[in-house]
């Protein structure tokens, strides 16, 4: 699958909601933000389609309604999900992006954070390739960090939590493996911007 960079990494950093870093991939599956919603938060989560595999291009696939579900067993039971993140983070930290940021992906689903629901309204979404409650590479909290960085320059970001804090029960992503402490070391916000339940 070959990514549509649409902008020149010497121009200006964002243009549109999209991110000159990253790879453009645009996903089908998004809408518009509700009037007057500022994004002001930061949803990490995991995946590997199949779970636990870190090769192929499935996670993209999935994300443009492209994936062909007979291709592995367990996408049976995937089968027909239109989902959407604004960023996918390899485990090499290569860095793809499917939804513009300033537009509402679907990648929280029924959620609520400060009491406030339906965190797709507000938030962008960044997925991390990686098993759900396993550890994650250094290059992706390299790029995660830089990333969290440029989007709150861009955007009102003072918030950061796991879908496991926005669906809890629900969710378990990305887990026990996630090192909340490094990215916080990484990012170098105050306590206040991440999520209760988070040790840091």
């Amino acid at each position: 699958m070959r990514p549509h960079r649409g902008i020149d990494a010497t121009g200006p950093l964002w243009r549109a909601g999209w991110y000159a870093p990253a790879h453009a991939l645009p996903s089908p599956n998004w809408g518009p933000r509700p009037d007057g919603s500022a994004v002001s938060l930061i949803v990490v989560h995991s995946i590997s389609l199949p779970p636990g595999r870190f090769d192929g291009a499935f996670v993209q696939a999935l994300f443009t309604n492209t994936l062909d579900w007979d291709a592995h067993p367990y996408f049976q039971r995937i089968r027909g999900l239109q989902v959407s993140s604004h960023f996918y983070i390899r485990r090499d930290g290569a860095l793809w992006q499917f939804v513009s940021g300033d537009a509402r992906a679907w990648h929280a689903g029924a959620s609520c954070f400060g009491g406030r629901p339906d965190c797709n309204d507000y938030s962008i979404g960044i997925e991390l390739e990686g098993l759900e409650g396993g550890a994650f590479e250094a290059a992706q909290y390299e790029r995660l960090a830089r990333l969290c960085q440029d989007l709150r320059r861009h955007y009102p970001i003072d918030a950061v939590a796991g879908h496991e804090h926005i669906a809890p029960g629900r969710k378990q992503d990305p887990g026990s493996g996630f090192d909340w402490p490094a990215l916080q070391r990484r990012l170098r916000w105050p306590r206040a911007f991440f999520a209760d339940g988070i040790a840091l």
